[in-house]
């Protein structure tokens, strides 16, 4: 899929004399056939086909929406005459307000994976749909049972329940194996009933985030950082995390702590707060100056304060930031839970797994996830799977489960099918399909209604479900995403009961590993989409890896070093992988991020980092302790998009001081009487999630070059999002694009005029002319042009052309390329308000990195409208220029980040 090798690309070895040959004898059987009668076929213009509204060349938008951990993530998906090529959030979606996640963006790139599951296969190897179908008829329900992904679709609900209800002895079970897990456990623990609930971030100035990444990581991440980012920077971050994430990284302090240090933070403050049974241990691992300055700080801002824990941490520190929050009486919202069977999903797949080893379980129906490669290592799942007599798994890819089972079915993949999901807060999305399924795949919903023994299309069974809206009604719901009013009541007079106290821990030596789902892959469904791997990692930078976290004094003792390969032993279980030294990482704890590993994922996923499930189990699902480190004197080489993350007191993210001299030039200045182009980026909203690289790779058609040009630093992303570290933890977030510098560097060094200044101020690439010289490249002082050092874009596989964006020209060896402000959309913007004769409003064009950024970071806009938005924010006075002292005046400039440390506290980040 990403061949890259040179000799791949260089002419074979057929001769000129052997072209002659084959040309001459393609003519003379061109001739001799002209001489056979061909068969009178019929001919229709393609414009009957196309549907009443489109118009050939123009785009259209659809409302529907992608599935993370069962939630909703609502979304416009552009459509080029029946090809969905492009996903943007939804603006009337609660949980995108307009905006998307990195995941969300990569959804469009796994539709078209050319890896995907396309055929059924049986017992006996390949096989029909009738085939199944036969088959199913046979099995002994007596025994079943059905495992799935966390769910919240009413209509799949729907269809399970009915099954259940027809089948007595049946059974259904989710389990997913990142998630909120301790947060259903703490649910049952202090209000003795399943719940959910979220933070309202618009309503909150003080957090502490307790090992939490809710900037980035999860499916409310995208809300939840708009709503903190429209706070800043008034608000106060705190962070105590076991390893350095994107949300630490943004704290105004920020303290490393073990998993079981957080937990006793979590007991110290509830204490301070004379939360009922709730008792302290003594030792936080913050200094007690600090500690008193933050629970003042939380008291003080009491109805706006809030304690958030993450998905890693044990159950009673959920339940102890339910006390607490309560307490200060935090803007936390409850409602019924979204999910329809069974909080303890861990426990429900172990007492699956216990009948399955005992033959209890006739026929099992997986639908979706892949739980022999992710289920917890003691359960053996695989073992277990192996002995019921009929076990299917419905999934997107022929995957580690698929190869035990009995039966595979391809599953559509969510831009293919109608179905439904709810969000966060409960509100329903309705899910359309933007294609005809490209392969010969099935929906969960199918799948169900043929073992009801009554086949049905995913549409009847959405459609059934919602029947009390007539069809206007549901034509508005379908066009708009989302069903009104369908929120869950939001319950009131929700409190939490006593806290039960710690659990006994055998002190033991070694090291503590908790367990993590990677950035972007998350449990590593994404595993196959080469987007995600080839994205650098928010802090690490890593990609197509991932790695053994250790701090520098850890790696130090065990005498390892970046890249050497460790072994982590806990109760006869082992994994290996390579060492990175990351900053902020407390001492004698290892972070390992799953989902890589993959032994049948795709061909873009397999063999892609080491496998982190076979360490975990039920008992030790989020970490460790008391792990045996050995170095194995082996090494690994890791793919680092960025080396350098010491800034050096160079400060390339805050402005000079003063105004830099103005430099002598050889040209006059231009005169741009029309529009002019500008872009400002704010670094205080900016956290560094990577969705702006990933939705300009989709817009632009950017290829990917795979680990080994990567390693050369041949990566072709046209911006990159540069993090500098500071020693407390603390980091800072760079976007880079293209500067689209006014005294272009890299304009008068080309010796073909291959780039060259527009009318409208941008710096364009006229790739037909570019003959390779990279000059423009040397001269460029920011580094953001990038070279086809080969043909990085595929230009063979079928599914991945259809996916291209048709405005963009596809690059091919030997051309330079870069940002270009998405001129794409610019032009067709003015094209459309020239037609109708008006001006181009402020906001109206734009860019992909702008739409997709969670934050409202990027603003871009015309520079000579003096009320537009990207000048009102060039007139801030924290804009600057990076090297504003090299006199290239660029037209993206920055605004320079603000923290709001406790000016009470004895430690202030720098």
């Amino acid at each position: 899929m990403f061949d890259v090798s040179p000799m791949s690309h260089l002419p074979d070895e057929n001769t000129r004399r052997r072209f002659v040959e084959i040309m001459g004898a393609s003519i003379a059987l061109a001739g001799a056939s002209a001489c056979t009668k061909q068969p009178r076929e019929a001919i229709a213009p393609y414009a009957a086909e196309v549907p009443e509204e489109a118009v050939p060349g123009e785009t259209m938008y659809f409302a529907t929406a992608v599935i993370q951990q069962g939630l909703a993530q609502g979304v416009l998906v552009k459509s080029n005459m029946g090809r969905p090529t492009k996903i943007e959030g939804n603006p009337l979606h609660p949980a995108s307000l307009g905006a998307t996640s990195v995941a969300t963006q990569a959804a469009i790139l796994s539709l078209y994976d050319p890896d995907r599951a396309k055929t059924v296969r049986g017992p006996g190897g390949a096989a029909t749909w009738g085939d199944f179908e036969t088959a199913s008829r046979a099995f002994d329900r007596s025994g079943l049972r059905i495992l799935t992904t966390s769910l919240t679709s009413p209509s799949l609900g729907r269809q399970l329940r009915e099954v259940l209800e027809a089948t007595p002895g049946a059974q259904w079970i989710q389990y997913e194996p990142t998630g909120p897990h301790s947060a259903r456990a703490a649910a049952q623990m202090v209000f003795g009933r399943s719940l959910n609930h979220f933070v309202q971030f618009d309503k909150v100035e003080v957090v502490l985030a307790l090992d939490s990444d809710f900037l980035v990581c999860g499916p409310l991440s995208t809300r939840y950082s708009r709503d903190f980012a429209n706070g800043r920077p008034q608000n106060r971050l705190y962070a105590a995390e076991s390893t350095l994430t994107a949300t630490g990284g943004k704290a105004d302090h920020r303290w490393p702590l073990d998993p079981y240090a957080i937990e006793a933070l979590a007991s110290e403050i509830a204490v301070r707060m004379n939360v009922p049974g709730a008792a302290s241990s003594g030792v936080s691992g913050v200094p007690q100056g600090e500690l008193d300055a933050l629970v003042n700080d939380l008291r003080n801002h009491r109805g706006r304060a809030v304690l958030i824990a993450g998905d890693e941490t044990t159950p009673r520190v959920h339940a102890l930031a339910h006390a607490v929050n309560a307490a200060l009486q935090a803007p936390v919202v409850f409602t019924d839970s979204l999910e329809f069977e069974g909080a303890d999903q861990l426990g429900l797949l172990r007492q699956l797994t216990a009948e399955m080893h005992a033959g209890k379980v006739k026929a099992l129906l997986i639908l979706g996830g892949n739980p022999v490669y992710d289920a917890p290592a003691d359960l053996d799942f695989a073992s277990a799977l192996g002995k019921v007599p009929a076990s299917v798994h419905l999934s997107l890819y022929e995957d580690e489960t698929s190869a035990v089972c009995t039966w595979h079915l391809p599953e559509s993949h969510s831009l293919e099918t109608w179905s439904d999901a709810r969000a966060y807060e409960g509100t329903v999305t309705i899910l359309q399909p933007l294609i005809d399924a490209l392969y010969s795949t099935r929906s969960a919903h199918e799948i169900v209604g043929l073992l009801q023994g009554t086949p049905t299309r995913g549409y009847e069974v959405v459609r059934s479900t919602w029947s009390s809206l007539d069809e206007a009604a549901w034509n508005q719901v379908v066009h708009d995403g989302i069903v009104p009013n369908s929120a869950l009541p939001v319950l009131a007079g929700i409190v939490p009961g006593p806290v039960p106290g710690p659990a006994k821990r055998n002190a033991l030596s070694g090291l503590t590993v908790t367990f993590r789902p990677d950035t972007y892959i998350g449990d590593g469904q994404l595993a196959n989409n080469a987007w995600l791997q080839e994205l650098p990692r928010p802090i690490t930078k890593l990609t197509w890896d991932n790695a053994v976290l250790l701090s520098r004094a850890t790696a130090q003792r065990l005498r390892l070093d970046v890249e050497d390969v460790v072994e982590l032993e806990s109760g006869g279980r082992r994994i290996s992988g390579p060492v990175v030294i990351a900053a902020g990482q407390p001492d004698d704890c290892a972070t390992v991020h799953l989902g890589f590993g993959r032994t049948r994922s795709g061909k873009v996923g397999n063999g892609a980092g080491f496998n982190g499930y076979p360490l975990r189990t039920v008992g030790a699902f989020h970490h460790v302790n008391g792990v045996a480190a050995r170095k194995t004197g082996r090494t690994v080489p890791l793919a680092v998009t960025q080396l350098e993350r010491d800034d050096h007191d160079r400060q390339p993210f805050r402005p000079h001081g003063k105004e830099p001299p103005k430099e002598l030039t050889l040209y006059k200045p231009w005169n741009y009487t029309g529009y002019s182009w500008g872009m400002a980026i704010d670094l205080t909203a900016c956290v560094g999630c990577n969705v702006c690289v990933v939705a300009c790779q989709s817009e632009n058609n950017i290829a990917v070059v795979g680990k080994s040009e990567v390693r050369k630093h041949r990566f072709m992303h046209w911006i990159r999002v540069d993090t500098y570290l500071e020693d407390d933890g603390s980091a800072r977030h760079q976007p880079v694009p293209c500067m689209q510098c006014e005294n272009a560097p890299c304009e008068v060094v080309c010796p073909v005029h291959a780039t060259v200044h527009s009318h409208d101020g941008l710096n364009d690439m006229v790739y037909n002319r570019c003959v390779g010289t990279r000059y423009c490249s040397n001269n460029c002082p920011y580094k953001v042009r990038r070279f086809n050092f080969y043909l990085y874009s595929d230009w063979v596989t079928p599914s991945l052309m259809l996916q291209r964006n048709p405005d963009v020209t596809v690059r091919s060896r030997g051309v330079m390329e870069k940002c270009t402000y998405c001129v794409q959309r610019i032009r067709r913007t003015e094209i459309d308000a020239r037609k109708v004769g008006r001006s181009i409003e402020d906001g109206e064009i734009q860019t992909a990195c702008q739409q997709a950024c969670p934050t409202r970071a990027i603003t871009f806009g015309d520079i000579n409208n003096r009320t537009s938005a990207v000048v009102l924010r060039k007139k801030d006075k924290r804009n600057f220029s990076l090297l504003a002292e090299l006199n290239t005046r660029p037209r993206t400039t920055y605004l320079a980040e603000e923290r709001n440390p406790n000016p009470l506290s004895p430690k202030r980040l720098s």
